[in-house]
């Protein structure tokens, strides 16, 4: 609380500067929690900041940040070219430089990534399996109870041809050569079983 008090208090005396004396003003706080807390006059930017300041010092500020920098580009170099040239080992080539050892190393990481690259096929494989056995599993059960609704349609009486309470040669009558009379009754609802039309058809000859 005491930090948060008296850094507004030195950035209102710093903006109080900047207005009034027309001064260029920064202020770089950090607290116990390495928290920054900056304040730049309007009227100008923190790159310029630092360059007043090392011209007023006789200094530069940015030649330790740019050696490390140039380090670091080095470094990154380095391990792009050890990165590019494994990859080339690996691919068997650039392998006239290497001598026993290195081959026997780069041998061995060849198994291990194979080994690593087997499993990862074998786990695909299996999960491919399990789908497949799923989708087996569905269609048994579709089949299933396609014929249970078969078996229940043989054994519903009113499907297919009926006799209007007469034997089978009442229902195909011959009268004089005249026209045959089939009746078939129609369910209208094939799953409840609800509801049938009986429905007449004049087969001529």
């Amino acid at each position: 609380v005491t930090y948060s008090k008296r850094r507004n208090g030195l950035f209102k005396k710093a903006n109080e500067l900047t207005v009034l004396c027309d001064a260029k003003v920064s202020i770089i706080m950090f607290s116990t929690s390495n928290k920054l807390h900056e304040y730049i006059s309007p009227c100008t930017s923190t790159k310029q900041m630092f360059d007043l300041y090392q011209q007023a010092k006789g200094i530069d500020l940015w030649s330790t940040h740019y050696e490390k920098m140039q380090e670091n580009l080095r470094n990154l170099k380095e391990t792009n070219r050890n990165i590019r040239r494994e990859i080339r080992h690996r691919m068997g080539e650039g392998l006239n430089d290497l001598d026993f050892d290195e081959l026997r190393g780069l041998e061995q990481d060849m198994d291990s990534s194979l080994k690593t690259v087997r499993e990862r096929k074998f786990k695909m494989i299996g999960n491919q399996i399990d789908t497949f056995k799923k989708k087996v599993r569905n269609g048994e059960e579709v089949n299933r109870n396609l014929l249970h609704e078969f078996e229940i349609r043989e054994e519903d009486p009113h499907y297919g041809l009926v006799d209007n309470g007469g034997d089978y040669d009442s229902v195909l009558r011959f009268a004089n050569g005249g026209p045959r009379i089939l009746a078939l009754r129609l369910q209208s609802n094939l799953h409840s079983g609800a509801g049938s039309d009986l429905t007449t058809f004049a087969l001529l000859e």
